[in-house]
């Protein structure tokens, strides 16, 4: 089993990489850290800002490794591997794909930011920081992966329903409070003021399980619908 879903990673990277179509969400993602990343500003609201912008980089990515493949190629994986498996990996290639735009981020931020809080008054631990940046990073990636696997194929059969779905769901998760991609947000400009590090585990502990909820609804669907 882990062979085969090795190689179906391998497969769907391949398939990503030679479509290009990973290159308008990795463009937005640059030009997004580029206007709202500056320099000498404080780290903490920087890690929270990359982190946001990564969530509907994420839905983006899946949507388009879940539908990457010509319908002939996807019944021909389908057949030799199984439909919720090929799935599967299509899920995970995107967020290969985003957790590459993450550790690019957290460079790009640890790079021009200035490691005081949002008054410039209290030093931050650069270390810490990093740290809490790429797990809130993490948290957005999950809840991301979660929103594209549930607005792509097979649990969206109407295409441009996903769309609009996403980014709406995408948003939602940003600006609620009983979202944990929120809760870690606010977690970073919070320790920003303060000039303190807080990690967010339990929105780690929150999206974990939703994103593998999502996944194994969608692989389960593609298991059913074929």
């Amino acid at each position: 089993m882990t062979a085969s879903l090795t190689a179906l990673l391998r497969y769907q990277a391949a398939l990503l990489a030679r479509s290009h179509r990973w290159l308008p969400p990795f463009l937005v993602y640059a030009a997004f850290l580029a206007i709202g990343v500056q320099t000498g500003g404080p780290i903490l609201d920087a890690y929270g800002y990359a982190a946001a912008g990564l969530l509907p980089v994420t839905v983006w990515l899946s949507r388009i490794c879940a539908a990457n493949e010509p319908p002939a190629a996807r019944r021909c994986i389908a057949a030799a591997a199984g439909p919720g498996r090929a799935q599967l990996a299509a899920l995970l290639t995107a967020a290969g794909a985003a957790l590459l735009l993450a550790l690019g981020g957290t460079a790009f931020v640890a790079l021009l930011s200035d490691p005081h809080s949002a008054d410039h008054r209290t030093a931050v631990p650069v270390g810490p920081a990093t740290a809490a940046g790429l797990l809130t990073a993490l948290v957005c990636l999950l809840l991301g992966g979660a929103i594209g696997a549930l607005c792509s194929w097979p649990v969206l059969r109407r295409p441009g329903w996903g769309v609009p779905a996403g980014l709406v769901a995408a948003l939602l998760l940003l600006v609620l409070g009983a979202s944990p991609a929120n809760a870690a947000l606010t977690g970073m400009v919070t320790g920003s003021e303060r000039g303190t590090v807080l990690m967010p585990w339990l929105p780690l502990a929150a999206a974990l399980p939703l994103a593998a909820a999502a996944a194994a609804v969608a692989c389960a669907l593609a298991a059913r619908r074929g």
